[in-house]
């Protein structure tokens, strides 16, 4: 069986480096992950010392990087070139759940979001911009010419792949801002060649899947997640409701999905009806009995040495993680394929918070919720300052993917 690894870096030799601790001694969590990118950037190679101090970083020693992490206010250490070999030792031990993970090439980074969106309206790119971490805005226009393959990592905006507007109807169908984006998503659909909005959204979620079947990582969060998988499994049927598209729903749309073409999600059930602000029963938002100050998530312990990927992904200083809303808050257990790797779970609700799973040559991961330092982030609400959250441990779970493309890779049989 052919498995995907990454190398531990064992240099023999090594030189006196800098060392960006991620652990609670950390300042600034994170901008320290956009030193690492910008080192990537100015092309020196690093190392990502997972299950060390938090996941730390080990960058080569350099002047422009001390002053860097002193303009940011990222804490950093020297560390001697004795010193440096004490910890890759040390992590080296096959007692000891580490590894260290060279990176080598920053990802180029694309966000798939509306024009003319804040920062603020989304947590990654919120995150992003506050790391000092660069990327380009993509959507529709750019993915349907083709656009895509120019980009390693591909995060969806909470966006409503299904063509329902985000199932705003029933609140929001008077206002203004609601009236303006559905007529311009249609004028796009139009563009084309699609009647409807719903097409058009399928197009592109075909898109999407065919750039991780390539090779891509693709990221989303809140809605962006299980509406993805409901339109892939509805590639062939009409699920909107006629408020939406003007012409009724296939009464046969529950038989006719797909669960075969989904990353994620099986056996769901539709949610039809245009007054209900759900799109099905993969998420928990409107069934969960989960109390605020109870509503924790834990991050589950892999293997550093034999599961690299999902350490990576969930290196952290806190294995706990504070609870936050969103249209989609958390996932159903019991609708996840077997197969997908659940990395985040609150257990005794049985919610999934963060997933994981490989397709074709590339994965995908699944974050539930909509801003981790806002507990229900609401329509118009003030945007999150991350200079008052800058340790926040839900954030550096979407920073740790943003990282994760440029991680050396390796084959081997086992």
């Amino acid at each position: 069986m052919i498995l995907f690894f990454f190398l531990l870096a064992y240099i023999p030799g090594f030189s006196a480096s800098i060392l960006i601790p991620m652990d609670d001694s950390q300042k600034n969590h994170l901008k320290s992950y956009g030193i690492a990118y910008w080192t990537l950037q100015n092309n020196h190679e690093i190392h990502w010392l997972l299950n060390y101090r938090g996941g730390s970083f080990l960058l080569p020693l350099s002047k422009n990087i001390e002053d860097e992490c002193k303009i940011r206010g990222v804490s950093y250490s020297v560390v001697s070139d004795a010193n440096v070999s004490q910890i890759m030792n040390e992590i080296s031990s096959p007692e000891a759940n580490m590894d260290a993970i060279k990176l080598e090439k920053p990802p180029k980074i694309a966000v798939y979001t509306p024009k003319g969106k804040k920062p603020w309206d989304d947590a990654v790119t919120l995150a992003l911009t506050y790391a000092e971490i660069s990327y380009d805005i993509v959507y529709d226009d750019e993915l349907l010419t083709n656009k895509l393959s120019d980009y390693d990592w591909l995060h969806l905006h909470h966006e409503d792949f299904t063509g329902q507007h985000g199932k705003f109807y029933a609140s929001y169908r008077n206002m203004q801002w609601y009236k303006d984006e559905v007529k311009d998503n249609l004028t796009r659909a139009k563009k084309y060649g699609y009647s409807k909005v719903s097409d058009l959204k399928k197009a592109v979620s075909q898109t999407i899947r065919k750039f991780v079947e390539n090779g891509g990582f693709l990221f989303a969060m809140c809605s962006a997640t299980d509406t993805f998988d409901i339109t892939l499994a509805a590639d062939d049927t009409d699920i909107c409701n006629h408020v939406f598209d003007g012409d009724p729903i296939d009464e046969h749309a529950q038989e006719k999905l797909d669960y075969n073409k989904t990353f994620a999600f099986t056996d769901f059930k539709l949610e039809t009806n245009p007054y209900v602000y759900e799109f099905s029963d993969i998420d928990v938002t409107l069934t969960r009995k989960v109390n605020r100050d109870e509503d924790y998530f834990t991050l589950f312990d892999f293997s550093a040495k034999w599961d690299p990927v999902p350490t990576m992904l969930c290196q952290n200083h806190r294995n706990m993680i504070k609870g936050f809303m969103g249209q989609t808050t958390a996932f159903k257990k019991d609708l996840i394929k077997p197969g997908v790797l659940i990395m985040g779970e609150n257990k005794s609700a049985g919610e999934a918070r963060y997933i994981h799973g490989k397709f074709g040559k590339g994965t995908w991961t699944f974050y539930g919720g909509h801003d981790p330092e806002d507990y229900q982030h609401l329509v118009g609400d003030p945007p999150t300052d991350l200079n008052l959250k800058k340790n926040s441990a839900g954030y550096r779970l979407i920073l740790n993917n943003v990282l994760f493309p440029a991680a050396k890779k390796k084959k081997r049989k086992t």
